[in-house]
Order: C-alpha cells, then sequence, then structure tokens
C-alpha cells in the first residue's frame, strides 16, 4: 500500500464480506495517525489486500462513503474525510472487527488503572480469581475535544500483565487483546440499555445529572471459554445509537 495502509483482517465465512471489510477499514481510518495520508488505496488495491472481489471492496466502501467517513471523487480517486463524525450509529453483526471498528476513532486519555477486588456483579465472570486489573478511560472527539463516553475494563490479571498502556491511548481494548497481547477471541457478548448518569458519569461526559445514556457491556472469551475482559462503556445519549442488522442467510 502506498497511500494508506490498513490492517489486515481474517475473513470470516459467516459473516457478509462487504460487512467485514468495511468494518476493519474503518478502524483503520478512524485509529490512523494525525499526520497520516488522507488518499485511500485504489479499489483493485484494496481488494487484494483484503483478499475480496473489486465488486464487494466497492460495496464496502459504498457504506463508508454512506456514513460520510470517505469521498469518492471520478479520476482523482477516494480520500478520507477530515472532518468526519465519530459519533455515529454502533452496527453490531458478530465480528470482532466490527467489535474493534465500533471502539475506534476517538482520543483516549487513561484515567487510572490497577489491581482492584472482582465487582460483585462480576464474579460470575471471574470465578476463579479474587483480583482484577481495571483500567479507566474517557474517550473524546478527535476534533472538538467533547467528551463522549468512558470506559471501565476488568481484565484477567494474567492476561493484564501483558497490556501496555501506551497502545491502550491509540487502540481499542479489544484490539491490544487480540493483536498486542494475542488473545485468541473466541467471541464477544454485547449488551446495551439505556440509563441514567450518576454523578462520575455526568462530570465525566459533561452532562447533566440524571441525562440518559446507553451503557455497553462487552464480556470477552477466549478460545478455552474463560472471561478476559469485561468491558463497561458509558455513552452520551445524545450522540450515539446502536443498530443490530440479522443475517437471515
Amino acid at each position: 500500500m502506498t497511500a494508506f495502509a490498513p490492517d489486515s483482517l481474517v475473513l470470516n465465512r459467516k459473516l457478509p464480506l462487504w460487512y467485514q471489510v468495511s468494518q476493519s477499514l474503518r478502524a483503520s481510518i478512524l485509529g490512523r495517525t494525525p499526520d497520516a495520508a488522507l488518499r485511500l488505496p485504489t479499489e483493485e488495491q484494496l481488494a487484494a489486500h483484503y483478499g475480496v472481489s473489486v465488486l464487494t471492496m466497492r460495496q464496502a466502501l459504498k457504506e463508508l462513503e454512506a456514513e460520510g467517513l470517505i469521498s469518492r471523487h471520478r479520476r482523482r480517486g477516494t480520500f478520507i474525510e477530515p472532518g468526519a463524525r465519530r459519533g455515529a450509529p454502533r452496527r453490531l453483526l458478530g465480528s470482532i472487527d466490527a467489535i474493534v471498528a465500533q471502539q475506534s476513532g476517538e482520543l483516549t486519555t487513561i484515567l487510572g488503572h490497577g489491581p482492584t477486588p472482582v465487582p460483585g456483579d462480576l464474579v460470575e465472570h471471574f470465578p476463579d480469581t479474587d483480583e482484577v486489573i481495571t483500567y479507566r478511560r474517557l474517550r473524546s472527539d478527535g476534533e472538538s475535544g467533547e467528551p463522549t463516553n468512558w470506559a471501565e475494563n476488568a481484565v484477567r490479571p494474567e492476561v493484564a500483565a501483558g497490556i501496555d498502556l501506551a497502545d491502550l491511548e491509540r487502540w481499542p481494548m479489544t484490539k491490544v487483546l487480540r493483536d498486542a497481547v494475542g488473545v485468541r477471541i473466541s467471541k464477544i457478548t454485547d449488551t446495551v440499555e439505556a440509563r441514567l448518569a450518576d454523578p462520575e458519569t455526568a462530570g465525566l461526559l459533561q452532562v447533566p445529572l440524571l441525562s440518559p445514556i446507553l451503557h455497553y457491556t462487552g464480556v470477552t472469551y477466549d478460545r478455552e471459554g474463560r472471561v478476559v475482559d469485561v468491558a463497561r462503556i458509558r455513552y452520551r445519549g445524545d450522540r450515539f445509537s446502536f443498530s443490530v442488522t440479522v443475517d437471515a442467510h
């Protein structure tokens, strides 16, 4: 790749290829460094990179264009929109790369980390340990600096030993676990529910107390069936929505 190098992707044949490619490319776009090139490779180059047809690649790019992340110009090429808004709806379709994509593209500030007793509501996920390593992070819009969500991750201690905080400032936890630590993720279960902002959340997200927020819980399992991470993320209700697509095939 000459202009922009997206992450690699292991395709899951049970999900639409265009969707997986669009989510992987979305994560790469939103997770790029500030000085990264804005011009994307050609459709042919991207299709070869992901190992899909040009038609599949074209459909994936159409999805990103509809979201406002890229713009396509005849004879000039395809470009990342520098002012693309990060607060688009989160789409859930059972792909690890979709989870990475929905967590990407924002500035991350580490609020704190360290060992803590397993919270009472997480004991069922960590029955064989009394302690987890907790990471607290605040995410903000990359352009306006406006806080958009804050995350609290409870990670199994032996897994947390391989986490570099510098990676967490750049990448979502799911990507760090999979690509940096080497966890073989088997599945992630997602739960989204409406709640009211408590004093801590209201202060961090700069919203009125008891205003509506979206509370996301993601439980990550490894290939042995152990829970390695439980993420609890509070999203501003005025900035985010979640949509779920059900594949009938």
